[in-house]
């Protein structure tokens, strides 16, 4: 069964979200490669997924797993995060 080329933003965002982690199949990664390239709402989501997944495994590669964010580590990632989608 031939799987279609062409996906919605759904399969999309999903195949973005497995190809962060290392799951998504070659067939995968080019039918979001087309898709990205006709669509800006779903490249601009991966490119912003991208700068979370960077920032936050910075920041956890620095800190203890099981520790919970305080209020100020909030505030400075929230910061982080603006500053790196504007």
């Amino acid at each position: 069964m031939a799987k279609k080329i062409m996906i919605n933003c759904n399969e999309a965002t999903t195949i973005c979200d497995k190809s962060q982690y290392g799951e998504a199949s070659f067939w995968d990664k080019i039918r979001l490669n087309m898709h990205l390239l006709l669509c800006k709402h779903c490249n601009a989501y991966s490119k912003q997924n991208k700068i979370m997944t960077k920032i936050l495994g910075t920041y956890l590669s620095s800190c203890n797993a099981e520790k919970h964010l305080t209020v100020k580590e909030k505030e400075i990632l929230k910061n982080k995060l603006s500053e790196k989608i504007d």
